[in-house]
């Protein structure tokens, strides 16, 4: 069995055409207002015009001085004309969005003024970081590269701002850097110079131990037995007598003399890893190394780049013409119910009962009347 109502679900173009032609007179005053209004209040007396300008950085890849230039280990080292790759450009997004370049742009530039904030206000700070965040802004682009993007309604103001935060990239990184790196080196330089005069208080004990006759305690110490042998042998009392003493030193020096030889070598090892250790941390902490290559630096803009008047007025007629069909629709069902509520009541209290049938074609009828 057909569907009765299916001709009601069916789009019906030749009865939106009649709908539009039936209102066009309402229809067009709407969309001549909305795009009046929306021409006057998107000019500038009510919205001031914003130039736009842009720089692209690329981050290097380099992570220290010392580990691009000098170290030689294997996979420690890093050439300084590689570009970033995420982690770096995750490192350069996060300092862009951090305080201590936003708090120097802010000084430099003199924004709360320039933003129209009372300094006197209760939340000027927080007007001035929602100011800051509108307008300046930092992102990702699909080729691993940071843009820098401002909006200021003076053009060379935007470019300057833009500028400036880019020139801000390495010094604020660096200051970060030298904030572990300088009392890194202090710390190994304290450890070196502490081992160098270990290594000399030792070598002076060495030289005292060598005055005394103890000079390789090992092949001296043989030698002197294999010589009191023979004297012995001789019985060479003079001669035993004088290799004796020195055996006596060498028993009492001896220990302390290989303690000492031993450690120095240790020591001078150590010494040797510890020097490499302090150039590097000296280099980190005294040198300077760009963090970034800018690809295309800000210019002052020729034409504004907000508000795009033409989809203002777009977009609101759109939104005009459509809150208007919704409103007219509104107000035929309200009419077409008022008026069929009316025939019920009548109907009721004339004691007169219409089947169901009868009302949903009282309906049709009252509806076909009104388009008529």
């Amino acid at each position: 069995m057909a569907d009765p109502h299916a001709g009601n679900s069916r789009f019906d173009s030749g009865s939106v055409l009649f709908f539009i032609y039936k209102w066009r007179k309402p229809l067009g005053i709407i969309a001549l207002t909305a795009i009046v209004l929306s021409f006057v209040f998107s000019s500038p007396l009510f919205v001031t015009p914003k130039f736009r300008s842009d720089v692209i950085l690329y981050p290097s890849a380099s992570s220290s001085i010392s580990k691009a230039l000098l170290t030689e280990r294997s996979g420690q080292r890093f050439d300084i004309l590689d570009f970033g790759q995420d982690s770096q450009t995750e490192h350069m997004l996060q300092i862009l969005n951090s305080s201590r370049i936003r708090n120097k742009v802010v000084e430099r530039f003199n924004l709360m003024q320039h933003y129209n904030i009372d300094p006197d206000h209760r939340y000027r700070q927080t007007r001035l970081q929602r100011e800051y965040q509108n307008n300046i802004s930092f992102r990702r682009t699909e080729y691993m590269a940071v843009r820098i993007t401002v909006l200021d309604k003076d053009p060379q103001m935007a470019a300057d701002v833009a500028n400036y935060i880019a020139s801000l990239v390495d010094s604020v990184r660096n200051n970060m850097i030298k904030d572990v790196a300088i009392p890194g080196f202090h710390i190994v330089e304290q450890q070196f110079f502490q081992l160098q005069e270990e290594i000399r208080a030792k070598e002076d004990s060495m030289t005292r131990l060598r005055q005394l006759g103890v000079h390789e305690y090992e092949s001296q110490s043989e030698m002197l037995n294999q010589q009191l042998a023979i004297e012995v042998a001789r019985n060479n009392r003079p001669a035993i007598k004088a290799l004796e003493e020195r055996l006596d030193i060498l028993s009492k020096y001896g220990g302390a003399y290989v303690s000492l030889r031993d450690q120095l070598v240790h020591d001078h090892k150590q010494l040797s890893l510890l020097r490499t250790r302090y150039e590097e941390a000296k280099v980190d902490a005294e040198q300077l190394l760009p963090f970034k290559f800018v690809v295309e630096e800000a210019i002052k803009a020729e034409r504004k780049s907000y508000p795009i008047r033409w989809l203002i007025m777009v977009l609101s007629t759109f939104g005009a013409l459509l809150a208007g069909v919704i409103v007219i629709i509104l107000v035929e069902n309200f009419k077409e119910m008022a008026t069929y509520v009316s025939i019920q009541k009548k109907n009721y209290a004339e004691g007169i009962s219409i089947p169901i049938a009868e009302e949903e074609k009282g309906r049709k009828t009252i509806s076909n009347i009104k388009k008529n």
